[in-house]
């Protein structure tokens, strides 16, 4: 059909520019899962000082080259109260895992491998080397040594480091901010009494929820009714709270109710594109309203969802700095399914190993209205464009969701 974009220069156009967002300053404890936007720099080094890797007792290895050798314990050194005096010949201190080492001692004999003589007296039943069991100072890291770099996922190993660096604070990529908007009279929110020809709203929860999934903060702006003028101050309120993307839900197809389009327009949106050649989602809209990216969905459930994993998590990973790749795998078709047509299919099904071989079975019912077989299927069968009849068992491509 004339005029539908293709999927992939759809996603194009939607991606083309996208860049990690300007960097921001915050706090470590809040800084899981986002991507850093400068180096993080060791303030100090780890351990700070020789630490012992074990309990048992600080010696000096001459005394202990031979064994047995008795010694006289002088003291302790504990994790946080390290010993202040100094190990002389034929002494030792009790000592215990990541304390420091004391002045004089060179090797920490294992509790194991001493006896208590009695009388603040250990005998050593093993010879041990100089520098055994002993972390040496900066053993993990040194100060001022670039410990992650720029572009790196604040994963729990990177936070865990950043944090024995002492670095309390980190410049990360800003989280994209979508705010997002329902329109339409039937509408109501979920917990709202509604009318007998109201329902009520859903599609918002799972377009926010994946817009957190992919990296970003989502601003609710509410459920807004079929009238252009305050379709328009909503659009206004969105780019006034700074959204990154804008996504409204519903409204963006061909009905005399639908408005959306006409209030985007008459606030200055640029458009990219309006229809694509995909099932569900045909009547997507994109484009450029100042800064901010656009996102017209469509108002079905399914296909508002199907848009929003195959175009809203890309472009949010892109503007959040984070890696994204959509989790296509070969499959075989559990069941039939017949030609297709001139738009590229995302068919909901249920993908499982079967006989050492992943299998996608596709709901008999595919209505884009039906959110119950969305959140059953796992994965979405991809049938390209006039792909012919195949058979149960033929090749296809499946896009895991979960």
């Amino acid at each position: 059909m004339a005029g539908l974009l293709p999927v992939d220069e759809a996603l194009a156009r939607v991606l083309d520019g996208a860049a990690p967002l300007p960097d921001e300053e915050i706090d470590l404890a809040d800084a899981a899962g986002r991507v850093l936007a400068a180096d993080v720099v060791a303030s100090r080094a780890q351990p700070p000082f020789p630490a012992s890797a074990m309990d048992g007792y600080a010696v000096r290895a001459a005394d202990v080259a031979a064994a047995p050798a008795r010694l006289s314990v002088i003291g302790r050194s504990a994790a946080g109260r390290r010993f202040a005096g100094r190990v002389g010949p034929g002494e030792a201190v009790r000592i215990f895992t990541g304390a420091p080492v004391p002045d004089g001692a060179d090797a920490i004999l294992i509790q194991e491998d001493a006896g208590d003589l009695g009388d603040g007296a250990i005998e050593a039943r093993e010879a041990v080397q100089a520098g055994r069991h002993i972390r040496r100072a900066g053993l993990d890291f040194a100060a001022g040594e670039a410990l992650l770099a720029a572009g790196r996922l604040l994963d729990a190993a990177a936070l865990s480091l950043a944090a024995a660096a002492n670095r309390p604070r980190l410049r990360v990529v800003r989280r994209p901010l979508v705010a997002i908007l329902a329109t339409g009279d039937e509408l109501v929110a979920p917990g709202a009494q509604p009318a007998p020809d109201q329902i009520v709203a859903s599609n918002g929860l799972g377009v926010a929820a994946l817009v957190r999934e992919a990296g970003g903060a989502a601003l609710d702006l509410g459920i807004v009714p079929d009238h252009e003028g305050r379709i328009r101050a909503a659009v206004r309120g969105a780019l006034d709270a700074g959204a990154d993307v804008i996504v409204t839900l519903g409204g963006a197809s061909v009905g005399d109710r639908d408005l959306v389009g006409a209030a985007l327009a008459a606030e200055g949106m640029m458009p990219g594109f309006w229809k694509i050649a995909m099932r569900p989602g045909k009547p997507l809209m994109f484009g450029r309203l100042g800064a901010a990216r656009v996102l017209g969905l469509p108002g079905n459930p399914v296909s508002s969802l199907v848009c929003s994993h195959l175009f809203l998590k890309p472009l949010v990973a892109a503007l959040a700095g984070l890696p994204f790749a959509p989790d296509l795998r070969e499959a075989a078709l559990g069941a039939p399914m017949k030609a297709n047509d001139h738009r590229q299919d995302y068919v909901r099904a249920v993908a499982a190993m079967r006989d050492g071989r992943l299998v996608a079975t596709p709901f008999a019912t595919q209505d884009s209205s039906m959110l119950k077989t969305m959140a059953a299927a796992n994965a979405l069968i991809v049938r390209p464009p006039h792909a012919p009849d195949a058979p149960a068992g033929a090749a296809c491509r499946v896009l895991m969701l979960r």
